[in-house]
């Protein structure tokens, strides 16, 4: 029996065909918080290039930087609170478009600012603004969604913060080599206006509810009071603080260990963002249509990126850390949509602000305390112990979901 092959024009075309059946179904609000979502962070030019502005603009000791990045941190765990509560009080739409008009307004100020102190309090500012939108974004997220599709286009949001950030950095550079890093302040808040402006066009709270059929119960659970969510966030910040090694003391190991020069480490970053714009979005479809649960799928992310430090340490070749950086992206992509959309389904037995708020925390902890302790116990014990300390840190970490996941078995065993 003779086979005919189908023409490579023809297999690409059903390729492209699949991949956009992925993002059908989502509702056209979620497509234009997508849109404000982009807008607003290809216009955070400033965060990437904030080590070298703070050294070469206003000469800076790195000791001083350190404290910036560190109040930078806490402003954005104070936002993060902040917004959270704010949600459940006034709404996700008003705390999201007051953010967005006050950061616009607070990068166009910060600029003017030069001494030490005073950076450190008006970049502590500026990041607890911002960060407030966070949990109240989930929020809107879960508004916004049909049921059958959050977690789709909870992954259709870090695809659109993903292509933010790649196109970002390229802006910014542009833009510091034609008018100066004051041209960054300027870009970045007007950007954030903008993202202000077209929310107010054309997202409404009142079609929320509409379109989100699930029940929020009448006598909410305090956030700080559900044991298994607590739980469930330990766990996640542990995964966000060996995550966070990839962008600190990772591309250090590629420098210093395997002599990679700037431009192909730079490329082996840019790997994440390609891997994820292609492949994320197809991938969570897949699973979807899988029986394993939300949290299963965190857990296997879990296990992933533990496994990609592992990779590290069983050979001298260069080549194992473009596989480490493909294993741990893969681990990503499969942890964070789900791990954002259990919390969300959490959220529903109490005030989804103050669920989203703690959520969006876990992460500005393992931010605060990752970098700076990455760096800390590769100085004092080396590379090879550090890479066996985050593979702990992600068996721990997995422990803690596998404990979670049993409560959450007893708990429906309870309901039924």
């Amino acid at each position: 029996m003779r086979v005919i092959k189908q023409p490579t024009s023809l297999k690409l075309k059903k390729l492209l065909l699949n991949y956009i059946d992925t993002f059908s179904g989502l509702s056209k609000e979620v497509w234009w918080l997508a849109l404000i979502t982009l807008i607003n962070r290809m216009g955070a030019m400033v965060i990437p290039f904030l080590s070298l502005y703070l050294s070469d603009d206003l000469c800076f000791s790195l000791s001083q930087i350190g404290w910036v990045m560190t109040s930078f941190g806490l402003g954005s765990l104070l936002g993060a609170w902040i917004g959270g509560k704010l949600s459940d009080q006034i709404g996700y739409y008003k705390v999201i478009l007051g953010s967005l008009f006050l950061t616009g307004i607070s990068f166009f100020i910060v600029q003017y600012f030069t001494s030490f102190w005073s950076i450190c309090i008006s970049f502590f500012v500026l990041i607890a603004i911002a960060d407030a939108a966070r949990p109240a974004f989930f929020v809107a997220l879960s508004a916004y969604s049909k049921p059958e599709n959050k977690t789709r286009s909870l992954t259709f949001i870090r695809l659109a913060i993903n292509l933010g950030f790649s196109m970002g950095p390229a802006l910014g550079g542009l833009i510091i080599a034609t008018i100066g890093y004051s041209g960054l302040f300027w870009v970045d808040g007007i950007t954030c206006v903008i993202a202000g402006f077209i929310m107010i066009k054309t997202l409404h709270p009142k079609k929320a509810r509409i379109i989100d059929k699930e029940i929020v119960v009448d006598n909410p659970t305090p956030a700080h009071s559900d044991g298994i969510y607590i739980l469930f966030l330990i766990a996640l910040t542990l995964f966000g603080f060996i995550f966070v090694q990839y962008f600190s003391t990772i591309p250090l190991y590629y420098k210093e260990v395997h002599l990679l020069s700037e431009k192909n480490i730079g490329l082996i970053l840019a790997l994440n963002g390609a891997l994820i714009f292609v492949f994320e979005m197809p991938l969570i479809a897949y699973l979807e249509s899988t029986s394993l649960s939300k949290l299963g799928n965190v857990i296997s992310g879990f296990i992933l990126t533990g496994i990609s430090f592992i990779l590290l340490l069983i050979t001298p070749w260069a080549g194992i850390v473009i596989i480490g950086m493909i294993v741990a992206t893969i681990g990503e992509m499969i942890s964070f949509p789900f791990g954002n959309a259990f919390a969300l389904d959490r959220s529903k037995k109490g005030r989804q602000g103050a669920y989203m708020g703690l959520y969006s925390m876990s992460f500005s902890v393992a931010h605060i305390l990752g970098h700076n302790s990455g760096m800390q116990f590769i100085n004092i014990y080396g590379y090879h112990n550090a890479w066996l300390f985050m593979a702990g840190i992600a068996a721990i970490g997995t422990f803690l979901l596998f404990l979670v996941k049993r409560q959450i078995n007893k708990e429906t065993a309870v309901l039924l």
